[in-house]
């Protein structure tokens, strides 16, 4: 390890960091799997998405959609494609993006059996009225993956399906936009305190808050440069809303910051 490397914060794991993104159901594009620059034509927005935890997706489009033919009529009854997820920021940044994760292989549409079937397994973690559609006009495909990549501001890495199954999504991954933008429209005094602690060239941008996971906070300082992403690590990773809380009140010094 060189000394860069000890020397910076603690972060999630990339399947862990993947994991967050495919559990807070980001917006999602199809494409084709073997275009490199695919036309608007062949960016397709799906009616649902839902990531599984194993990384496979079903994906639902209506049934007159070019690509569900194609996946009916392919040689092999299935097309290579990939979907690619787009993690936002919770708060409007003038860079909005904070992540992408990739995940490409074989779709295959599911007969209508199998797709009802398929239904009711998402529905019991996630009810959504677009899962009743599915045999009204809508047909349900299923992304089985072959390799995973996420682009975030840790770097870029790529995943095996196995790794990305075994991963678990950061326990704030539902909590965090929510908490981020109470914080950003209630609380500028806590931002104030919290932009004490960022590198000293960086102060005179802007600091907005950009990320909360188990290790640490995220901020994004806006400069006249250009933008810089700030990490500021608990000194312990935690599990729960009372230890996070802890972890809060130490970086900011503000035993009332649980009180909103």
């Amino acid at each position: 390890m060189t000394d860069t490397e000890a020397r910076r914060p603690a972060a999630p794991r990339p399947a862990e960091r993947a994991k967050t993104i495919a559990h807070r159901h980001c917006p999602a594009l199809l494409l084709p799997a073997l275009d490199r620059a695919p036309d608007e034509e062949h960016r397709v927005v799906p009616l649902m998405h839902h990531v599984h935890d194993s990384g496979s997706v079903t994906v639902l489009l209506p049934d007159e959609h070019p690509l569900v033919t194609s996946a009916q009529n392919a040689e092999r009854g299935e097309l290579a494609m990939m979907i690619e997820l787009t993690d936002h920021a919770p708060v409007a940044l003038r860079e909005p993006i904070r992540g992408l994760l990739w995940i490409t292989g074989w779709v295959r549409p599911l007969d209508e059996r199998q797709a009802r079937a398929r239904a009711v397994s998402i529905a019991t973690a996630r009810p959504d009225p677009r899962l009743l559609d599915i045999g009204h006009g809508v047909s349900m495909l299923r992304l089985t993956p072959a390799s995973l990549v996420l682009a975030d501001a840790e770097g870029t890495h790529s995943l095996h399906p196995p790794v990305f199954g075994h991963a678990e999504p950061d326990p704030f991954c539902h909590y965090e936009s929510h908490w981020l933008r109470h914080l950003e429209g209630t609380h500028p005094d806590v931002v104030a305190d919290l932009a004490k602690r960022v590198p000293e060239e960086l102060r005179a941008g802007k600091v907005r808050p950009l990320g909360l996971d188990r290790y640490g906070l995220r901020l994004r300082v806006e400069c006249a440069s250009g933008d810089h992403d700030v990490r500021l690590a608990f000194s312990r990773p935690v599990e729960d809303p009372h230890q996070l809380a802890v972890e809060l009140r130490k970086l900011v010094g503000c035993p009332f910051l649980t009180k909103t």
